[in-house]
């Protein structure tokens, strides 16, 4: 490899005609000294926003003490973060989705306009994760990845209604909160055992605590090569991860001496595809199938939804995780961390071992270092909870792009039933939440996708609603929107195209017939090609929406959701910058 070391930076720092910049460096505390050595961004998503990031500025702190150990200068910069748990069920979470795309811009900003020589991304929370992965690949120098951490599990008043977890099931999380909700409109709690769970179920600083959105990312950057093979599952309050991010430090101080290697040599086919094994074989959250396209994006890579679909199908259940499953975060590092997983897959043959790793090591060595399935928590391949993954991809005349599901959990993998439609997520939870619905039935929540929302909001109180009144699996959800990781119960999203792309789902019409079958893959509506032809050309034009702001933006840039809902065209070049006329002067 290359030697880079102080590559980028130059840019800034060297020449006749670099005074002013050194003076503004000089200014930040920086002296010639400091200005010979490399500079490391630190990017992080510390905000007090959400529990989820609020343990960052820890992290960081610790990132700048190993760079500066490596011989670099350490520049720390923020992104904002949205809190998925305080956006969602109302028009806040049109944002969540979006801030993706404005964590990823705001690395590339920052490295690019600075000239910086390498790159650690900090982040907590849902959209951060891939945001700040997006970024790290797109700017492509050398870098780590540092998941902050989950929350420690709370405590419930006494047994939670319905709960079959292990133990005397005092455990809770915020699931066990958002789940109590539907739980209390149906009578089977008090507001006064809600309110005591309110106050006890998140007890820490840290991301939730299952296999949702953020710890399935967290999960995925391991197994990408781009964060520290056992970092992930470490709870966000245990000392452990001082020295995992002191480390992280000297480590892309090593990388940037060695050249390497570098994000979009980590990126590949073959590490993307360990990285859906690793979520399918844990019940991990749908949005990765969204996330996983978006950052093989970035490194010029074309993965949709197809690519994720072909390893889905061929990985079995070995994790057995929340919201599907009954162990969390914490449960999981003590049973070996993601390393524990990988090596599970490995041994299964699911996964590919010859990809290179932080380190530069191919991963079936570094794994090497780390134990196997506990047995229990992870299973071995040859005994899998299930021979299916836990997370499916459907098709049919309904979803010909696509639509997922999480299978995790599931007692009845099919279903049939009749459409009831509404066409906002505001009008679906009015009805759950006045219980005005019954068994049998298909609730269809439309024009929620990233165009049409915009922003493709998570739908996870209607379905938490739904599963707490005792109805997770007597009724379905389907929708051109997302659904949490935390989401359990037979709920279909990220149906495509979606409705203001003029897919079928914009004509489905109160009691339609829609069948699902997850063995099969099939999500199917019982009406013939002309007559949801005849429906399209009935309809009227839809109404245009006032849009502005950064919602106006983003409409107008997404692409669709098999393709990851990125904005831009992807595998964005940075040439180095050529020296400067009269710079030697």
């Amino acid at each position: 490899m290359t030697k880079l070391h102080k590559h980028r930076s130059r840019a800034v720092t060297d020449g006749l005609t670099r005074t002013p910049h050194r003076a503004f460096l000089r200014a930040t505390g920086l002296d010639d000294e400091a200005m010979r050595k490399p500079f490391v961004a630190i990017v992080d998503t510390h905000g007090e926003n959400t529990p989820c990031s609020m343990s960052l500025n820890q992290v960081s702190d610790n990132v700048r003490l190993g760079v500066a150990a490596g011989g670099g200068v350490p520049i720390r910069g923020s992104a904002i973060s949205v809190s998925d748990g305080t956006s969602m069920n109302h028009s806040g979470m049109r944002m969540s989705l979006v801030s993706r795309e404005v964590v990823a811009d705001s690395v590339e900003l920052f490295v690019r306009a600075h000239g910086y020589d390498a790159l650690v991304g900090i982040a907590g929370c849902d959209k951060t994760l891939p945001g700040i992965l997006m970024g790290m690949v797109r700017v492509n120098v050398p870098g780590v990845f540092l998941f902050g951490g989950a929350m420690l599990p709370g405590t419930a008043p006494g047994a939670l209604p319905g709960g079959d977890g292990p133990g005397a099931r005092r455990q809770a999380t915020i699931l066990s909160a958002i789940e109590a909700v539907g739980t209390t409109q149906r009578g089977a709690m008090s507001r006064q055992q809600l309110t005591a769970l309110e106050k006890a179920c998140t007890p820490t600083a840290g991301s939730c605590p299952g296999q949702f959105t953020a710890n399935t990312m967290a999960m995925v950057a391991e197994a990408l090569g781009l964060a520290p093979l056992g970092s992930a599952m470490v709870p966000a309050v245990y000392s452990e991860r001082i020295a995992i991010a002191r480390r992280a430090g000297e480590t892309v101080m090593r990388m940037l001496e060695q050249g390497g290697p570098l994000p979009r040599q980590l990126v590949s086919v073959k590490s993307l595809e360990n990285a859906c094994a690793a979520v399918a074989a844990t019940g991990g959250s749908t949005n990765a199938a969204l996330h996983i396209p978006a950052i093989a994006h970035e490194a010029g890579i074309a993965f949709t939804l197809d690519d994720v679909q072909r390893v889905f199908a061929r990985t079995p259940l070995i994790g057995d995780l929340q919201p599907g499953g009954r162990y969390l975060a914490q449960d999981l590092h003590h049973a070996g961390g993601v390393p524990a997983v990988l090596n599970a897959l490995l041994a299964g043959g699911h996964l590919h071992g010859d990809v290179p790793t932080l380190d530069g090591v191919p991963l079936e060595q570094a794994l090497r270092g780390f134990g196997g399935p506990d047995g229990e928590v992870v299973r071995s391949c040859d005994t899998p909870l299930s021979p299916d993954a836990g997370v499916v991809v459907l098709r049919g005349n309904l979803a010909p792009d696509g639509a997922c599901l999480k299978t995790a959990g599931l007692r009845s993998l099919s279903f049939r039933g009749i459409a009831r439609i509404f066409e906002c997520e505001e009008d679906c939870m009015a009805v759950v939440a006045a219980r005005d619905y019954r068994e049998g039935q298909v609730l269809v929540i439309r024009n929620e996708g990233p165009k049409g929302g915009p922003g493709m909001r998570e739908m996870l109180s209607v379905t938490a609603a739904i599963y707490g009144q005792g109805m997770g699996e007597k009724v379905a959800l389907l929708t051109d929107g997302r659904f949490s990781g935390a989401t359990r119960g037979m709920c279909i999203g990220y149906v495509g195209p979606e409705a203001a792309e003029a897919g079928p789902i914009a004509w489905l019409r109160d009691g339609d017939v829609i069948h699902i079958d997850a063995r099969a893959g099939l999500l199917q509506v019982e009406v013939s090609d002309a007559e949801l032809a005849r429906r399209r050309a009935e309809a009227p034009p839809a109404p245009r929406r006032q849009l502005a702001g950064v919602l106006e933006k983003y409409a107008a840039l997404v692409r669709p959701a098999r393709l990851g809902a990125v904005t831009h065209s992807g595998a964005v070049a940075w040439p180095y910058e050529q020296p400067t006329p009269g710079d030697q002067a």
